[in-house]
């Protein structure tokens, strides 16, 4: 495989930075992933390290200090020049309803002004692509989405709203994402998605992972009712499948 130039350093007393070129590209982020996976089942006491990828970074966070930062360095170099092939990562797609009545989608009719779309238009673009988990983040469970169409471009907010209600659909520059929970933000909002992203009580709180995809379609407001209600009695079955990356 192709090796991409990687540099190294301490991220404290207790961590590595690890760091790819400065692009925002599916190929490196799944080489992170790969490596981040032979780190652990190959190379590190996985009940010592924690890693965390995000677009172009892996971090690699101990929970003692790292005694030898110098040699640990060299190593981690050496195992990434000198495995021959990274085994490609399976990811899962989800596949989430997102319903985009007005009531929710408190900056549709903004967005669509200022982008010289019609909301119809909106929907249509939002839902078309397969987006990539570039990152989780700000709030648990908070996932940057890449993949975002040209045409819904749109910047922050110049005013964050003090409350954005949980489950808001958002769309911010480039990205699109979802807020997990009601918190301040300032990303665009055009609609709402019923089904939790994070949930405190789960073996796995966020079922979402970094290299994941995900694919939005969109649902009535009867079905929204319905998907929170069965999501709140824990038998609503979100849609997904394994993808080779």
């Amino acid at each position: 495989m192709s090796k991409y130039p990687i540099s190294l350093k301490l991220f404290g007393e207790k961590a590595i930075l690890i760091e790819w070129p400065a692009e925002v590209s599916e190929s490196i982020l799944y080489d992170i992933l790969a490596f981040a996976e032979h780190l652990r089942s190959d190379q590190l006491d996985a009940s010592l390290w924690e890693l965390v990828p995000a677009y172009n970074s892996l971090t690699l966070i101990c929970s003692k200090k790292i005694k030898d930062t110098d040699q640990l360095i060299e190593q981690l170099k050496g195992w990434y020049n000198g495995v021959k092939s990274l085994v490609p990562v399976k990811r899962q797609l989800w596949k989430l309803p997102v319903c985009y009545d007005l009531e929710f989608g408190i900056d549709q009719e903004t967005v669509a002004s200022t982008l010289e779309l019609s909301i119809d238009q909106i929907i249509e673009i939002h839902t078309k692509p397969v987006y990539t988990v570039y990152g989780i983040g700000f709030l648990p469970g908070f996932m940057y989405l890449g993949g975002l169409s040209d045409e819904l471009k749109i910047p922050r907010k110049e005013s964050p709203r003090l409350h954005v209600p949980k489950g808001s659909v958002g769309l911010a520059g480039q990205q699109t994402g979802i807020y997990p929970q009601e918190s301040p933000g300032g990303w665009n909002i055009i609609g709402n998605c019923p089904i939790p992203i994070f949930s405190v009580g789960e073996d796995k709180p966020c079922f979402v992972s970094v290299g994941d995809r995900i694919k939005f379609y969109p649902i009535t407001r009867a079905a929204y009712d319905l998907y929170k209600i069965e999501t709140q009695v824990g038998i609503y079955k979100i849609e997904h499948s394994i993808v080779d990356v």
